[in-house]
């Protein structure tokens, strides 16, 4: 479990540490670009890689948070933190999709003339470069961590990828062939934007309010109780998920013969091949006599 968490720590700190060097970069070479071309699809592009610096600088500082082992106050650790770490992304991604927008509106209204556009050009072709190698990393830690958080920063580079490309289709086509075209391209990444936001904000209030693990999880939790010999049954099964940590709670239903030494060690043996299967988690297992289980089940439905 240990050696799950520290491989946990190590990647989603990579991706997050290796957004915001390329969010740098990206801002300079951007605000530089803009001030050549004067092209508001550039700007809208430079705008929103400073949200973009800002949100995964927000990320570094939350997930150091976030990883942070349990302590004295947060027994059940700082799991809820990476949610939180994934709304202010959504925050950022919201302004930024309404300052495309508004750019948009106004470009579209007013086409202006770009000047020096092979400087925004050859600037454009750098951040796809820089954007997609990160995009691939940050695809590697979402398939080893599955992290809310580094999903959360991975849409706004992915969306980078399609302004950028945006960003030199408006250049191109604004050289005389379409002179709204700069205006166009911005509304429409600021509208994906907006809509990728709601996406973020959706999962994250998941997380933060206690949903239920996978029914795909929930089935290979309920699979490794009941094929155990010993086993005679199970019930109150809870589950919930904060950040990479899951928490499975449930009453195992065993023999009213065994002894108390017997039925640790049953409990033990699922406990660990639970902690295996879904690891990172943790196990909280009460033990029930088969006899009373009928007179407590009743009991709680009366409740």
């Amino acid at each position: 479990m240990n050696s799950t968490k520290q491989t946990y720590d190590f990647w989603v700190r990579l991706a997050a540490l290796s957004a915001t060097a390329v969010a740098l970069v990206l801002v300079v070479l951007k605000l530089y670009a803009w001030l050549m071309t004067d092209a508001s699809a550039m700007l809208a592009s430079a705008t929103d890689s400073m949200l973009d610096l800002f949100a995964s600088l927000m990320n570094v500082v939350i997930l150091r948070f976030a990883l942070a082992p349990a302590d004295q106050e947060h027994k059940f650790g700082h799991g809820k933190a990476e949610s939180l770490a994934g709304l202010v992304q959504a925050a950022f991604v919201l302004g930024s999709a309404l300052l495309l927008i508004i750019n948009g509106v106004e470009r579209v209204i007013t086409p202006k003339a770009i000047v020096h556009s092979e400087v925004g050009i050859w600037v454009s072709i750098i951040a796809i470069v820089l954007t997609l190698a990160l995009v691939v990393l940050q695809k590697i830690v979402i398939a080893k961590t599955k992290s809310l958080a580094i999903s959360a920063d991975s849409l706004h580079y992915q969306s980078d990828l399609i302004l950028n490309l945006g960003v030199l289709a408006a250049l191109f086509l604004s050289q005389g062939y379409w002179d709204k075209a700069d205006g166009v391209f911005t509304l429409i990444v600021g509208i994906h934007l907006m809509l990728g936001a709601g996406k973020i904000i959706w999962m994250s209030v998941h997380h933060l309010m206690d949903h239920e693990l996978s029914a795909e999880e929930v089935d290979k939790i309920k699979a490794i109780i009941l094929t155990h010999d010993k086993a005679l049954g199970m019930h109150e099964l809870r589950t919930r998920q904060a950040g990479h940590q899951r928490f499975i709670q449930f009453h195992l239903e065993l023999d009213d013969d065994l002894s108390l030494l017997e039925a640790h060690s049953i409990g033990e043996t699922i406990e660990k091949e639970i902690e295996q299967a879904l690891a990172p988690c943790e196990v909280f297992i009460h033990h029930d006599p088969s006899s009373v289980v009928d007179h407590e089940l009743r009991t709680k439905e009366i409740i």
